[in-house]
């Protein structure tokens, strides 16, 4: 299989459970190296960087919204957002601000004190997206980040997917919510 994904585009895949979903977004997301083929990054292969240059290319380059949240139990809601602007050398400063302004934007700014365990799956979900989104990456990668969220806050977090794909973004989100797939700018069929 070959596939291209658009700047400025928000792609749905879409296909039966155990088709290759999540797989495809882990190797999109150079956590995990193809069993065959490459994924080209910026027109170059990434099959032969080191583990440190596929760890460079994510800390400054994509965010990624997992299944089931992977919050650090160990931290506070504000302190598990700002996590991705650690990694990208992001100043502190500026972490917080702009974590604290994506907290507000999916109302959950109440709880960044608060630690992962004492929050609901949808909020933890939701906090997923403001660290996903908090280094505005060129590429965001959702696995499923509307599964655990009621129908209004499933559009909420998909329209802050689309609005960033507008912004010039590349944004990959694996979905069964054929609802929203619909609503995406491109769809990839898995079998």
């Amino acid at each position: 299989m070959s596939a291209a994904f658009a700047p400025g585009a928000l792609t749905a895949v879409t296909g039966p459970s155990g088709s290759g979903k999540s797989t495809l977004l882990y190797v999109l997301g150079l956590l995990v190296r193809p069993t065959a083929g490459d994924v080209l990054w910026d027109g170059v292969p990434t099959q032969g960087l080191t583990d440190l240059e596929r760890s460079r290319i994510r800390a400054r380059d994509i965010g990624f919204v997992f299944q089931d949240a992977l919050l650090d139990p160990a931290r506070s809601i504000l302190e598990n957002v700002c996590d991705a602007g650690l990694f990208a050398g992001m100043d502190r400063a500026v972490q917080v601000e702009r974590a604290q302004v994506l907290l507000g934007r999916f109302g959950v700014e109440h709880r960044a004190s608060h630690r992962p365990g004492e929050i609901s799956g949808g909020q933890a979900q939701r906090v997923a997206l403001c660290r996903a989104l908090l280094t505005s990456p060129r590429v965001v990668l959702g696995d499923e980040p509307t599964g655990n969220l009621d129908a209004e806050s499933a559009r909420v977090v998909w329209d802050a997917l689309r609005d960033h794909a507008r912004t010039g973004a590349t944004v990959v989100v694996a979905t069964h919510d054929e609802r929203l797939a619909d609503t995406a700018d491109h769809r990839l069929v898995l079998p």
